[in-house]
């Protein structure tokens, strides 16, 4: 069943709202929950990437995150500072600066283990629901990423 036009236009109506209250809703348990870490969430996505591949260049960093530069090198100043990851100039591209864990970065993974069951029993949801959630999520970041690259977005 379709909604009225005139209903388009209330809050309650509009999917990127309830995105954007469901991500500052986990925000507030995110920073609960990684307070023992000494992490911030963007941080602790940052950590993620790199417990994962670790060493990249930064550009890769940003493409994983979908931060751009200026976003992500606070970010990577603040980690560094405290001792989690180092930053070097690539030797052979000089423009390319590579980031990587340090033993304290790499040891602060055991301790992160906690985060993904505390985080996935704040929801409420079983593992199932958690899956297809997120592989919804997914499909709609990919069709909204092509709508934004075709600069014809539709109407939802």
């Amino acid at each position: 069943m379709t909604a009225p036009t005139a209903d388009w236009l209330r809050l309650d109506q509009q999917i990127c709202f309830s995105l954007n209250a469901a991500a500052r809703a986990f925000g507030g348990v995110y920073r609960l929950i990684l307070k023992d870490l000494g992490l911030t969430y963007p941080q602790y996505l940052a950590m993620l990437v790199l417990w994962e591949h670790g060493e990249l260049p930064v550009k890769k960093l940003g493409e994983h995150l979908r931060l751009d530069s200026g976003t992500l090198s606070p970010l990577l100043k603040r980690l560094e500072a405290a001792g989690l990851v180092r930053r070097e100039r690539s030797a052979r591209d000089e423009r390319s600066v590579q980031v990587r864990l340090t033993e304290e970065g790499t040891a602060l993974r055991e301790r992160a283990l906690e985060v993904p069951p505390r985080i996935a029993a704040a929801t409420g949801l079983d593992l199932d629901e958690i899956s297809e959630l997120r592989a919804r999520l997914d499909r709609l970041t990919g069709a909204l990423d092509a709508a934004a690259l075709s600069e014809t977005p539709g109407c939802a």
